[in-house]
C-alpha cells in the first residue's frame, strides 16, 4: 500500500467530528505533524491551519477546501475502510493522536474504536472527556489514586491486573458479555491482557498515557 507521508515524530490526525481547539493545540505540541481525514480538513481551515495531507474518499471535503488545499488532497476511492483507516494505512509515524473521530455520530465513533482495536501501532483518540487507546499485551502506568479506568473488550479478553479496585484475574470479558467499565485505580496499574481491548481514561491523563505506550 502506497505511503503518502512518513514522519519521524507524532502525527495529529483530525476528522470531521467534534473538535475542541484547546485539544488541538495540545495535540500539536505532542504530535506536531498535521494530517486530515477528508472533511476534517475543513475544520482545520476554519482554525487557520493547513494540514500536510488530506486523505479519504473525499465525500465530505467542501469544494472550497479542495481548491485551497490542491495537491495536499489524496483521494483514496476504495470503500472497504473508513477515512480514519485510510489515514492510518497511508501515513507512517511513531504514534498518532486522533481528534474529531468521536462525538457527532455513533456509527463513526464505533468505527473509530473498531479501527484502533485492530491497529498494532500507537493510536490515541481524544474525545470530549477521555483518551481511548488499544491496550498492549503488557501495560503499566502510574495514575492518581481513585482515577477511573475502563476496559472495553473487542473480542474475548482475559488477563491479570494490579492496582485496580476490582481485579480482572479469572474473568473473561467479551463485547456482548462482561465488560470492565468504571474500575478505579488503587496504586500503580499493571495489566497483562490476552485479546483486543480498549482502555479509556479521563483526558487529563493524555501525557501519562503517551509516555506509557510504545512509540
Amino acid at each position: 500500500m502506497a505511503t503518502i507521508a512518513t514522519y519521524a515524530e507524532g502525527v495529529t490526525l483530525v476528522g470531521g467530528g467534534g473538535l475542541d481547539p484547546a485539544d488541538l493545540r495540545l495535540a500539536l505540541t505532542l504530535a506536531p505533524h498535521l494530517v486530515a481525514a477528508d472533511g476534517g480538513a475543513d475544520r482545520l481551515l476554519a482554525e487557520g491551519l493547513l494540514p500536510d495531507a488530506v486523505i479519504g474518499d473525499m465525500d465530505s471535503l467542501s469544494p472550497e477546501g479542495r481548491t485551497r488545499l490542491g495537491a495536499r488532497v489524496h483521494r483514496i476511492a476504495e470503500q472497504d475502510s473508513t477515512d480514519f483507516g485510510k489515514c492510518l494505512a497511508h501515513v507512517t509515524a511513531p504514534f498518532f493522536l486522533g481528534l474529531g473521530f468521536t462525538g457527532l455520530r455513533a456509527d463513526h465513533t464505533l468505527a473509530a474504536f473498531s479501527e484502533i482495536a485492530q491497529q498494532p501501532r500507537t493510536v490515541i483518540l481524544m474525545s470530549e472527556d477521555e483518551v481511548i487507546f488499544r491496550a498492549p499485551e503488557r501495560f503499566g502506568i502510574d495514575l492518581p489514586l481513585g482515577e477511573r479506568l475502563s476496559i472495553f473488550p473487542f473480542g474475548r479478553v482475559y488477563g491479570t491486573s494490579e492496582g485496580l479496585r476490582w481485579p480482572i484475574d479469572g474473568l473473561v470479558m467479551e463485547p456482548a458479555g462482561r465488560i470492565g467499565t468504571s474500575n478505579a485505580v488503587t496504586g500503580p496499574v499493571r495489566l497483562d491482557l490476552s485479546g483486543p481491548a480498549l482502555l479509556l481514561l479521563p483526558k487529563r491523563n493524555l501525557i501519562r498515557v503517551l509516555g506509557a505506550l510504545p512509540h
